[in-house]
């Protein structure tokens, strides 16, 4: 019995040898400058520094709760889910768990995911849209299979809408139109059709299905109206990873495949990063000799770019930013005198300031945002599950292209485009009476009028 007795009290110092408490930092002076170097890195925009500084601190201070999961952060930034997973294991702080909520989710674990989720909201101070209504669509959801492809290969025709790259479908047998938006993560319903999250079919062309697709809900109805066209639906970038998807703006193509594309003749490849798993964020440097710096990618605004102040410091042209009697009055713009996206050069494209930037993001200070004019400067191809991108140079990129109009940066919802040309509304009835609307999941989805014929830049998939 004694043997028992002297046993018990050094139980919880084996077990802490062994393994130790996951939520209890054991962080040494080393391990604090590591964790202190790695916040600011994420802060600022560089993911791999961030990485390092937390391995490096993990090193020092393995069970320490804020590195692991600093670690499990950048981990997400790379679509690294088995990783995110490892470092968040055992811990039950707030952020970890939302971390690793989706890490399950995006990596096709839906139940698992509800229930971190569930345990997440727990907490009286958390209020996160997403994690709630991700948690609705994951009870249940044994049955599904997360983008379940039928298919080889689809392709879609895109109206002309400028920079938009406006996407005909059909979601559950329905024909509508959806825009690509690349600064969210899932597939958006409008809220006038559907009120709750919920699982849907999407086909684009006559022989490419994907079904069991997570769907969330928005007001649309302010965006339809600006464009002047019906837009149903916003194409994030979990669909467009998924689907190993290319925008093609100045072919006028959107191509979706069950495989990833091969190498294009001339194309580079370029690493993707993630905000939290869902908003696209690529690097770029605005000086020859400064460190890369951290844009967000969103497909739904209309101009070329926009820096913030810190940006424009760095550009060295902050001093060249002027009013335009085009713009309102709180904008101004300048050249950039160096801008390199990967290996290729934008020196000398005009920049915005005074742009508002979404408040979402207020973990990572941007340089700015890259809008659907950089992107349509592109064949933009997903490939290495959304790791990587193909990117395909458009050879006339900036010929003709100048400041934006007042008009075109009026105050309107993030997900700001030019005026469309009037497109037809595939649920609108004809003067004989005839509705357009149908669910034959073989029929075509609605073009716009013919526009004037361009020069054949398609491509085959």
């Amino acid at each position: 019995m004694r043997f028992k007795r002297n046993f018990v009290p050094l139980l919880p110092l084996l077990l802490f040898a062994c393994g130790g408490d996951a939520n209890t930092s054991g962080r040494t002076p080393v391990a604090d400058k590591w964790l202190e170097r790695g916040k600011a890195s994420y802060r600022a925009g560089d993911f791999d520094d961030a990485e390092q500084s937390a391995t490096s601190g993990i090193g020092a201070a393995p069970h320490d709760p804020e590195l692991r999961t600093l670690k499990a952060k950048t981990a997400l930034t790379r679509l690294a889910y088995g990783e995110a997973l490892k470092f968040t294991e055992g811990l039950t702080n707030a952020e970890a768990l939302s971390i690793r909520g989706r890490a399950l989710f995006y990596s096709g674990k839906i139940e698992e995911a509800g229930e971190v989720l569930d345990t997440y909201l727990r907490d009286p101070e958390i209020k996160d849209a997403w994690a709630r209504d991700i948690a609705r669509l994951a009870r249940g959801a044994s049955s599904r299979h997360p983008f379940e492809i039928e298919g080889t290969v689809g392709v879609v025709e895109m109206p002309d809408a400028g920079h938009a790259s406006i996407v005909p479908c059909e979601l559950d047998g329905e024909r509508i139109l959806a825009m690509v938006a690349t600064a969210s993560a899932e597939l958006v319903v409008d809220s006038s059709e559907r009120k709750e999250p919920s699982w849907v079919s999407l086909r684009f062309g006559d022989r490419f299905e994907v079904r069991d697709v997570p769907a969330l809900t928005q007001d649309l109805g302010a965006l339809s109206q600006k464009l002047g066209a019906p837009i149903k639906a916003l194409i994030g970038t979990e669909v467009l990873r998924h689907l190993h998807a290319t925008v093609d703006r100045r072919g006028d193509q959107f191509v979706v495949r069950k495989e990833d594309a091969p190498q294009p003749p001339g194309a580079a490849r370029a690493p993707l990063s993630y905000l939290r798993g869902g908003a696209l964020v690529m690097h770029a440097a605005l000086a020859e000799k400064d460190t890369l710096s951290a844009f967000l990618i969103d497909s739904a605004q209309p101009f070329l770019l926009t820096l913030n102040d810190s940006g424009w410091k760095r550009s060295g042209a902050k001093d060249a930013l002027k009013g335009d009697p085009s713009l309102p009055p709180e904008i101004k713009t300048a050249n950039l005198p160096f801008l390199k996206v990967g290996s290729f050069d934008f020196s000398g494209a005009p920049g915005l300031q005074g742009v508002p930037m979404d408040a979402a993001v207020t973990d990572v200070e941007l340089a700015g945002v890259f809008g659907a004019a950089l992107l349509s400067s592109f064949r933009f191809t997903f490939i290495e599950e959304g790791r990587s991108a193909w990117l395909e140079p458009d050879p006339n990129v900036f010929v003709a292209r100048g400041a934006l109009s007042k008009e075109a940066l009026d105050p309107m919802p993030e997900e700001t485009l030019p005026q469309l040309p009037e497109l037809k509304d595939p649920t609108a009835k004809d003067p004989k009476g005839k509705g357009a609307k149908t669910n034959d999941p073989k029929s075509k989805a609605p073009t716009p009028p013919p526009a004037a014929k361009k020069p054949d830049t398609k491509k085959t998939p």
